[in-house]
């Protein structure tokens, strides 16, 4: 994956610095604590500090605009006013951790209230002997490869890894995508709905245990931006989409990522099922006391998107409400599924980039409960708490992101 970096001065009384700073961008919303331009067509990724303490997009726009900061001579010409993240699909997929090929960005403000002391942390990072035994009691045939072509596309393989979500009525699939391809492009798509199945030219898609992953979906990708994603049912039979990478369903990410439940009731954390639907089904029921991996996909191996990198996002449903309940589609009624009001970025490229953001802009709504980052070797700090994000250098209202330097790093729910 190419980088590519631009080192940027700003003149006033006390000087604005620019130093690199890597954040991923998925394909349709903002990454967290960012402001995104174009440099030359080209991707950048820029951090700037003011007398030594970092600024954000908004505070660099209203002090150029007002005429307090400019750039000093010699430097491109980089509008910090005039960012945007163009959306390439209807999807709700939103902006992950892990950095990558990404226009530039702006992080936090100097201005802004200073972090507050951390609260006190609670227990070291979770081992991954324990995350491994929990993610593996839930699943069966996780290390058996599939039989390509052997199994009828009514039958959910759940003999094979995967893990069957009767509650969404698509026979235990995450998802399920009847697609046309026309010009080695997926032309059209429609999405099944409850009470359809999985049938002769559909994709279709399934949910994996905790720690493991979906290994499938085809090279041929939606012809608009859309992801597509699981097995073909093809003839009546099911067939691997993406042997190359496993001929197992399940793969495992790359570990040292948890989450922890503090809070004493039960917690609903939903993947989005990507590639493929990107609906928020793939389910992590947490109860309390309870402590899970969270799925970090490899960035080298795992889905690119139009030869970008990706990565892996959470809805965080408010306390109390079930996998069934909220890892589905919503309808807006109640802040769940996809408008639960948190989203966990989780990513690999050069090192692991968690982030806590809200759900922009689906809802404004405040989550119930408070959420924090551990880790043992963090570049920063992240925590959501009373409805505000902190990190080192103040709070938003937006979001936070942190690079694991070494070692393993815990959401705690608090």
């Amino acid at each position: 994956m190419k980088f590519n970096s631009v080192a940027l001065t700003l003149a006033t009384a006390g000087s604005l610095v620019a130093a690199q700073h890597h954040q991923h961008r998925h394909h349709h919303k903002r990454t967290v604590d960012t402001q995104v331009v174009s440099v030359n067509g080209e991707s950048t990724v820029i951090k700037y500090e003011l007398n030594g303490k970092e600024v954000t997009a908004d505070f660099v726009c209203a002090q150029v605009k007002e005429g307090k900061l400019k750039y000093a001579d010699g430097q491109p010409a980089v509008d910090a006013c005039q960012s945007s993240v163009t959306p390439s699909s209807s999807s709700t997929q939103a902006a992950a951790a892990a950095p990558t090929q990404a226009p530039a960005e702006f992080v936090e403000t100097s201005s802004a209230p200073a972090t507050p002391t951390s609260s006190s942390a609670s227990s070291s990072s979770a081992s991954s002997t324990a995350s491994s035994s929990s993610a593996s009691s839930t699943a069966k045939g996780l290390n058996v490869d599939f039989p390509d072509g052997e199994i009828d596309c009514d039958q959910f393989p759940s003999d094979y890894g995967p893990i069957a979500l009767d509650y969404l009525g698509l026979g235990g699939w995450s998802g399920i995508q009847y697609v046309s391809v026309a010009d080695k492009v997926v032309s059209h798509i429609s999405t099944a709905v409850k009470g359809d199945g999985c049938t002769s030219g559909s994709m279709c898609s399934y949910a994996c245990p905790p720690g493991y992953q979906k290994s499938q979906w085809p090279s041929t990708q939606g012809s608009t931006g859309q992801s597509v994603g699981g097995l073909e049912c093809r003839s009546g039979k099911l067939y691997l989409t993406n042997s190359a990478l496993s001929k197992k369903l399940c793969i495992e990410g790359v570990g040292g990522v948890h989450v922890q439940n503090n809070i004493g009731s039960e917690i609903a954390v939903c993947r989005t099922d990507y590639p493929g639907t990107e609906s928020e089904t793939i389910p992590l029921a947490l109860g309390n006391n309870d402590l899970q991996p969270l799925t970090c996909p490899n960035g080298e191996t795992y889905f690119k998107w139009q030869g970008k990198v990706t990565s892996a996002q959470y809805y965080v449903n408010p306390k109390g409400y079930s996998t069934k309940e909220g890892c589905n589609w919503g309808d807006g009624s109640k802040p769940i599924g996809n408008w639960a009001p948190i989203n966990l970025g989780v990513g690999e490229n050069n090192g692991k980039w968690l982030s806590i953001f809200q759900n922009s802009p689906t809802t404004t709504e405040k989550l119930d409960f408070n959420i924090k980052i551990k880790g043992d070797n963090l570049g920063g700090s992240c925590k959501y708490e009373n409805g505000k994000f902190y990190s080192e250098s103040g709070s938003n209202d937006s979001g936070c992101t942190v690079q694991v330097k070494s070692g393993d790093a815990t959401y705690v729910f608090y």
